[in-house]
This record gives structure tokens, C-alpha cells and sequence, in this order.
């Protein structure tokens, strides 16, 4: 195995005792916050496996609802994240889930307000590494280590063709493409991770292609 630095050994620098229940719990959160865009008012937590069977241990719970609310991995305030999501009148709920997934550390972040509601699927593969593998309901497989782009779409042909040549135009590397649908014509989802941040005015081309619904960055 090929190591890009000495903390995909040791680990992150960190609040908590865990590098997989607690770092990475934290970045599944900030992905989700991202994600979101927004002030959630109510955040459901599905925990599953070893997040399930030791969250209050191992900080898996303060670590999660401290990402949502853009705390990063050393940040102090993990511990009281809790308090505050309360104070923000931000109500979060914590669902124990017996039920075996692909991965023994995966959470689910369900959340929603008044304008909109996503639920991220994430997991903690060791060493506060992380993969998204769902995003309401699409399966997908992104690291969350590179700039990555999520456009959900009506399924229809050509949409993906303008995309990427927006991408050409503007020399953005694509490093990993993803597309996935539930029905044929209906809504879509196409991710891509790439090799550098994406300017704002590549972001509204993008929006502005016919069928795009909506368009998200999911940063480094």
C-alpha cells in the first residue's frame, strides 16, 4: 500500500480517541454539511455496526453533529457540539440501527429544513479516511480527499457530454467519473472527482445546461 503522507499512518491530528469513531466521524459530517448548504433545523443520525455499538465511547455522536456544524478534526469545541447544535435550535435525534451495511463504521445523515432535505450515507475506513457511498438514495463512491462535483439531472441524453466539455473548455482533470439513475429518464446523479477547485463561473455553466436540477461542491 502507497502512502501520499506519515498521517495516512499515524493519523489525523484530533479531538477525540478514535481516528475512525471520532476523526472520521467528523469528516463525514463536514461532507454532509457541504453538501446541505445550509442550516439544517432537524438532523436524523442512523448509526450502524461499531458506530452504533460505541458512539457515546468514543465520541462517535459529538464528532458527527461537530462536522455538521464545520468543526474540523482538532477543533475543541467537538466536545460541546451537542450543546450547541441545542442552542442553534438545531434538533438532532440519534437512531441505533441493528441491521449489518458493507461497513462496520457507517452513519447515515439525514437532514432537512423548510427549502430542502438530503440524506449522505458515509463510512470511516481507518486512519480518519472516509468514503461517501450514498447520496439520497444514489450509490456512489467518492473519498472525499479531492474536489468533487455532484450534479443531479433529468436523465437524458447529452446532458454529461455538456458537462465534460465545459470541463475541456476550461482544462479541469477529471480524476474519477460517476453515473447513476434509479429509472431510466428520470432523475440522475453524476459525481465527479477532481484534480483541482472548480471556479464559480464553470459552476453556473453547468447550472445553467438544460435538465440540471441542482449543482453541489464537495471541497478538499
Amino acid at each position: 500500500m502507497k502512502y501520499r503522507s506519515v498521517f495516512d499512518i499515524i493519523g489525523p491530528v484530533m479531538v477525540g480517541p478514535s481516528s475512525s469513531h471520532t476523526a472520521g466521524a467528523v469528516r463525514i459530517g463536514l461532507i454532509a454539511r457541504g453538501l446541505f448548504d445550509g442550516k439544517p433545523d432537524h438532523i436524523d443520525i442512523y448509526l450502524y455496526g461499531s458506530f452504533m455499538e460505541t458512539y457515546k465511547g468514543h465520541g462517535t455522536d459529538v464528532a458527527l453533529v461537530g462536522g455538521i456544524l464545520g468543526y474540523d478534526t482538532d477543533d475543541d469545541r467537538i466536545k460541546t457540539s451537542l450543546q450547541e447544535a441545542e442552542q442553534r435550535d438545531i434538533d438532532v435525534n440519534f437512531i441505533e440501527m441493528f441491521e449489518e451495511r458493507s461497513h462496520p463504521n457507517t452513519a447515515i445523515i439525514s437532514m432537512r429544513n423548510k427549502e430542502m432535505e438530503i440524506s449522505v450515507e458515509g463510512i470511516s475506513i481507518g486512519g480518519g479516511k472516509v468514503e461517501i457511498v450514498a447520496i439520497n438514495g444514489f450509490q456512489i463512491a467518492i473519498s472525499g480527499n479531492y474536489p468533487a462535483l455532484l450534479v443531479f439531472h433529468k436523465d437524458t441524453f447529452g446532458t454529461i457530454g455538456k458537462v465534460t466539455n465545459i470541463f475541456g473548455d476550461y482544462q479541469i482533470n477529471v480524476g474519477s467519473m460517476q453515473v447513476a439513475r434509479k429509472e431510466k429518464g428520470e432523475l440522475a446523479l453524476m459525481t465527479c472527482e477532481l484534480d483541482d477547485d472548480i471556479p464559480q463561473e464553470v459552476l453556473g455553466k453547468i447550472k445553467e445546461i438544460d435538465g440540471v436540477q441542482t449543482v453541489s461542491l464537495m471541497g478538499d
